[in-house]
């Protein structure tokens, strides 16, 4: 009898697999394919979602190795989220987001093409968050689930027409956690009122995402829109300050293992935007245990001094005994380095 599966039979046998591997935990919540779920109406890769499925966006993004990305949210019928006073949201079970991860062939004419590449679900279970990673196969025609995670060729033409080429990482069904853990449980991390509250292009027009969720009956217990913090978009130089804008991108790429409860605490080094210790945010703080990742420097943070700063030296590197974040990116964040530099630069010594 041949030892090749086929993926038919694989498919068959995957949610037995996921029982052995995983205890049987996740076996009652994950699909074999991402088309099981029904968000998606005609064919996949465009993405229509059906009516329930949400479409959003984030105003500061997780670097991912430049890729774009496509986020929805499913709430399960007649329920709502509700608005909590630190500005996140709590979910029913059963809610789950959505993203899914893609390339242009080139960021100097989106009209050539994409590519996607992967989709990530993030589902409220009776046990909790749980995230699960879909492919999608080279027909763009599916997404199927990879609990053990996968690793993809992938090249792009950057903005000044360089090839880039690199070995992509979906990561694994524990590897989530990595990211999404706080105080011992699975949170979602972008779906913060902050990060929400700027206008989207919906089908119908341009509106403030979180008026239109309350009017649409999704949230509850939310306070005037214009009552709420607005975190800037870190791309855009209008949207707010040098300082800021360097902010916005550290507390999304950093501040959700760099804050209390999650497992950067034990650093020290807390890089939330809501953080205002200058110590606790890095200035003048020596590591706690950073091994060859200090790269010989004192500091996580030495103003007017971003050469010598342990912040700038991690960003910059793609060894993985040095670099940070540790997960979720190969490449080197060149814009997001130049910002954090300046900021570094202009405070004052």
């Amino acid at each position: 009898m041949s030892r090749l599966l086929s993926k038919a039979n694989y498919l068959a046998l995957l949610p037995l697999l996921i029982a052995l591997i995983f205890g049987g935990s996740p076996i009652k919540y994950a699909k074999p394919k991402l088309s099981d779920y029904g968000f998606f109406e005609g064919h996949m890769a465009n993405h229509n979602p059906v009516p329930g499925v949400m479409p959003y966006d984030v105003s500061a993004k997780l670097f991912s190795d430049y890729a774009l990305k496509s986020r929805f949210v499913a709430l399960p019928k007649n329920q709502q989220l509700v608005y909590q006073k630190d500005g996140t949201f709590n979910f029913p079970q059963e809610s789950v987001l959505i993203k899914t991860f893609y390339y242009p062939e080139s960021f100097r004419n989106s009209d050539q093409g994409f590519r996607l590449i992967e989709t990530r679900l993030l589902i409220n279970t009776q046990e909790g968050w749980l995230g699960f990673p879909y492919v999608w196969n080279s027909e763009q025609t599916e997404a199927y689930l990879e609990i053990a995670g996968k690793r993809l060729n992938v090249s792009f033409i950057d903005p000044s027409g360089q090839s880039i080429n690199f070995e992509y990482s979906v990561p694994n069904f524990n590897q989530c956690r990595g990211c999404h853990v706080n105080r011992g449980r699975m949170i979602p991390i972008g779906l913060k009122a902050r990060l929400l509250n700027h206008d989207f292009d919906y089908d119908d027009g341009k509106m403030n995402q979180l008026e239109k969720w309350n009017m649409l009956g999704m949230v509850s217990g939310l306070p005037s829109v214009s009552s709420l913090p607005y975190t800037p978009d870190y791309n855009d130089l209008e949207s707010g300050s040098i300082e800021e804008r360097a902010r916005a991108l550290i507390d999304i790429n950093c501040a959700h293992c760099h804050r209390l409860g999650a497992p950067g605490e034990t650093s020290g080094l807390f890089l939330n935007i809501e953080e205002t210790d200058p110590t606790r945010l890095g200035v003048h703080k020596p590591p706690v245990a950073a091994g060859r990742g200090s790269g010989d420097l004192d500091y996580t943070i030495v103003p007017g001094q971003p050469d010598k700063s342990i912040m700038v030296y991690r960003m910059a590197s793609t060894d993985p005994g040095i670099m940070m974040p540790e997960l979720g990116r190969k490449l080197v964040h060149k814009e997001g380095v130049e910002l954090v530099k300046k900021w570094i630069k202009e405070m004052e010594k």
